[in-house]
């Protein structure tokens, strides 16, 4: 193995671990602000690519999305473009905070290099949770978290003759994969270890999903611990086992859910929290390190209606830390003052979305709380293509404060959540919202929205309860 240091330098260094979204956007928000002379940007990463949709692999991997190099924002080349030394296929494998170094591995050639910096910029993203299970690292057993993943998966699913995929878990990733491997003529089953999927809703909105995914031919496992997956004598996956059952499967698909990817900050002995995220200050600075920033999947952050840091992986949230991050290393000022916990998905023409709170968020909060659920369509009834959605808004109890709100519905339903996210983030009430003027035509809304139905009654059980 080789090593070596690196030369002196008389510029301004800011040095860039992890080369996707709150990375790179970090690097080129830098190198607006501050020019080649003033600063020198090194980023390493790991992998093949660089700022690329991870949200967008299912939709490559199902066919809806023909071709990989679309989830791609910005390659190699054209970030080396601007300035930035972006060197592939390396992984930083040690922070010296002491010694303001990063020691990187070259994974094609071995060698490791030091590389000194002014500023740090921590992006490593999440990894997928792959639980410690027999056979779980047996071929055709795959997670989903980057490009180099959706590619492993797709060279499997083309060299497999069997057409049996199971997936585990039910979480946003794993619904979107289920999906992705219907639209490939699989059969599919979903192994949950909750009594409904998308533990991101509550039970009963879950029931829903759970509903439209069998309609799918999506065979549902709920309520199932996995406890080994079953290989062949060639070392092959054949079947995922349950405590009372057997599964057969010809490609597994770990669809558990992330966790922060911050083995080298640990080791660093930076700041985490409760989730396994750094800790940073509302300028995205890891606390205690004036010249160490970190975002994207990697960070907790602020949960603006419990007031509790969380980790939401996602790429809302890293493309909006890297230009708050790269505005501060440029000698700009910028904060990210947290989040309401929104997100949409789908599965085929099923729209699931949600924001703020669940129930057992507001009650792990210690808040008292009213929960309403009502029934209305997207459209005008009487107009063409009008269907149902699913509004559950939840209020506290005393105040009227908004919650959260969760929806499942047909098409245009699930874009709606983006009212609440706004109210939440306003503190509105409910009774605030129902005094929202939102557009009205009869082939986008009924006359009363779905949204300010639910804030109608949620209203009224306020009162009630008030009472």
């Amino acid at each position: 193995m080789n090593t070596s240091r690196t030369e002196e330098r008389s510029r301004e260094r800011l040095v860039v671990v992890g080369g996707d979204a709150a990375g790179m956007s970090a690097a080129s928000q830098a190198r607006r602000l501050k020019g080649p002379d003033a600063l020198e940007i090194v980023a390493f990463e790991r992998g093949h690519f660089t700022s690329y949709s991870a949200c967008g692999i299912p939709y490559w991997v199902g066919g809806d999305v023909p071709d990989r190099d679309r989830l791609i924002a910005r390659s190699p080349e054209e970030h080396r473009a601007r300035d930035i030394d972006l060197r592939m296929r390396t992984e930083v494998v040690e922070i010296d905070v002491e010694g303001s170094r990063v020691r990187a591995r070259d994974l094609d050639a071995g060698t490791e290099t030091w590389t000194a910096y002014d500023k740090l910029v921590i992006a490593t993203g999440a990894r997928p949770i792959r639980p410690d299970l027999p056979g779980v690292d047996a071929t055709g057993v795959h997670g989903v978290q980057t490009l180099d993943d959706g590619q492993a998966l797709l060279d499997t699913l083309t060299a497999t003759e069997g057409r049996r995929a199971v997936v585990v878990g039910a979480g946003y990733i794993g619904v979107e994969m289920a999906e992705a491997l219907i639209n490939r003529g699989y059969e599919v089953t979903v192994v949950n270890r909750g009594k409904e999927p998308m533990s991101t809703l509550d039970p009963d909105m879950g029931r829903l999903v759970h509903k439209a995914m069998e309609g799918l031919g999506i065979t549902m496992v709920d309520d199932a611990e996995v406890t080994a997956l079953r290989t062949d004598d060639d070392g092959r996956v054949r079947a995922v086992a349950t405590e009372d059952a057997e599964h057969p499967a010809d490609v597994v698909v770990l669809g558990i859910g992330v966790r922060p990817e911050t083995t080298l900050a640990k080791a660093a002995g930076l700041p985490l929290g409760d989730h396994g995220g750094l800790l940073t200050d509302l300028a995205l600075r890891v606390r205690g390190h004036a010249n160490i920033w970190a975002g994207g999947d990697c960070v907790e952050v602020l949960d603006l209606v419990s007031g509790r840091e969380r980790h939401i992986p996602l790429g809302t949230h890293a493309n909006k830390h890297g230009q708050i991050i790269g505005a501060n290393v440029g000698g700009d000022y910028a904060t990210f003052p947290g989040v309401v916990g929104t997100a949409v998905s789908k599965v085929c023409d099923l729209e699931i979305a949600r924001t703020g709170l669940r129930e057992k968020d507001a009650d792990r909060a210690g808040l008292r709380y009213v929960s309403v659920t009502v029934e209305s369509t997207s459209r005008a009834g009487y107009y063409p293509g009008a269907a149902p959605m699913t509004v559950k808004m939840l209020a506290e109890r005393r105040t009227g404060r908004l919650l959260g709100v969760q929806i499942v519905g047909r098409e245009g339903a699930g874009k709606r959540v983006d009212i609440a996210a706004v109210a939440l983030t306003a503190g509105m009430t409910v009774e605030q919202m129902t005094a929202l003027d939102l557009g009205y035509a009869p082939p986008f809304s009924p006359v009363w929205d779905p949204i300010l139905v639910a804030a109608r009654k949620a209203t009224a059980a306020v009162r009630k309860g008030a009472s």
